[in-house]
């Protein structure tokens, strides 16, 4: 199962809506945002396959965004929440809770992976059995970025998403 991954659009409907078409035609299958979606045009290009977000600090809506995304069928997490998928678990939050991203890097049982967002920095890093990424942002970033992560083989390829 392939999953796409991105994070920190900040409301910028036309490169969310490119991004969330590219992963799905790279094959993924379900889409994670990993907050700072920043608006409901946003959350349109996460609908129309499965998909799901969690809040990032500039999320201020929240039961907006909450109540919007039960209508267009998009997954809300919350401010963190844990999806399984492929027999892998899952860890999805922003990343701005640094002791929360500490705990989640521990945590028993562990998780096969963290995804985070929030840095507009793109990292992949392996702590114990844990694999933590953050697919880089769609706004403020040197390079914008997403991420498609294939769970039955472990691989991830980063792309480029031009403007």
């Amino acid at each position: 199962m392939k999953i796409g991954i991105l994070s920190d659009t900040h409301g910028q409907r036309e490169i969310a809506i490119r991004a969330a078409d590219f992963l799905r035609d790279k094959g993924a299958e379900f889409l994670v945002h990993c907050g700072d979606i920043c608006g409901f045009d946003v959350l349109d290009a996460l609908a129309g396959g499965p998909a799901a977000f969690v809040f990032g600090n500039n999320d201020f809506d929240h039961d907006e965004l909450r109540r919007y995304a039960r209508a267009i069928d998009v997954t809300c997490l919350g401010s963190f929440g844990m999806l399984e998928l492929a027999g892998k678990r899952i860890a999805v939050t922003h990343g701005d809770d640094h002791p929360l991203v500490a705990r989640l890097t521990r945590a028993d049982p562990p998780y096969d992976y963290l995804f985070t967002g929030h840095t507009h920095v793109r990292h992949d890093q392996r702590i114990g059995t844990t694999r933590w990424i953050n697919p880089g942002a769609l706004y403020r970033a040197a390079r914008k970025s997403v991420a498609l992560l294939d769970l039955d083989n472990d691989e991830l390829i980063s792309f480029a998403v031009a403007e």
